[in-house]
């Protein structure tokens, strides 16, 4: 089939030079290069990342400047020291 394409210059010059070092014609590199590009998985899109759209924050009652503020959250308001 015979069709018209527009292509850019110096891309066009590396096809024909590439032609030429295999052997091939332009149409014949042209045709590999798309059945190579047809042939590959198509890309993925990226994942969606969730977005949280509430309120940000600490519980009340946590205090940031404290470690045993935030073990005494984590562990259901059990004393470190009973960890121990």
């Amino acid at each position: 089939m015979r069709t018209t394409v527009t292509i850019d210059d110096h891309l066009l010059g590396g096809a024909k030079r590439r032609a030429r070092e295999r052997g091939q014609t332009l149409g014949e590199l042209v045709e590999d290069a798309l059945r190579r590009e047809l042939s590959a998985p198509a890309e993925q899109a990226p994942p969606e990342i969730p977005v949280f759209h509430g309120r940000g924050g600490l519980q009340p009652g946590i205090d940031p400047t404290s470690n045993r503020s935030f073990w005494e959250a984590l562990d259901d308001g059990k004393d470190i020291t009973e960890l121990r």
